[in-house]
C-alpha cells in the first residue's frame, strides 16, 4: 500500500484521529499534550498516530494536508488544524460539538 492509501485509509477508518508526535498518554512535545488536553476534555475517544514512528508517513502527510507542522487533527477526513486552531476552538466550544457529532455519526 502506498503511503497516501496508508493516510486515506486511517482518515475512513477514524471519524477522529490526531497525528501527533508520542502518544496521548506520553506526548513528545507541547503542541501535542496541549491538542491532546483539549480533544480528551470532549469526552469521546479518538485514534492517534505517532508520527515519530514513521518518517514515510511524517513527511508524506506534510504533503497530504497542505500543512507543515504537528499535532494535525482530522474529524471526518477533514483536516481541522494543528494546535493554535485546536484550543481556539476548544475554548468557544465549537470543538466539543465537532467532536460529538463525529463520534455519534460512527456509532450510528
Amino acid at each position: 500500500m502506498d503511503i497516501n492509501e496508508t493516510i486515506k485509509s486511517q482518515l475512513d477508518e477514524n471519524p477522529i484521529i490526531l497525528y501527533m508526535k508520542g502518544s496521548p498518554q506520553a506526548p513528545q512535545c507541547g503542541f501535542s499534550a496541549k491538542t491532546v488536553q483539549a480533544l480528551m476534555a470532549c469526552g469521546e475517544r479518538f485514534a492517534f498516530v505517532n508520527i515519530l514512528d514513521n518518517q514515510e508517513l511524517r513527511e508524506a502527510l506534510k504533503v497530504y494536508s497542505s500543512w507543515p507542522t504537528y499535532p494535525q487533527l482530522y474529524i471526518n477526513g477533514e483536516l481541522v488544524g494543528g494546535c493554535d486552531i485546536v484550543l481556539e476552538m476548544s475554548e468557544s466550544g465549537e470543538l466539543a460539538k465537532m467532536v460529538k457529532a463525529a463520534a455519534k455519526q460512527a456509532e450510528a
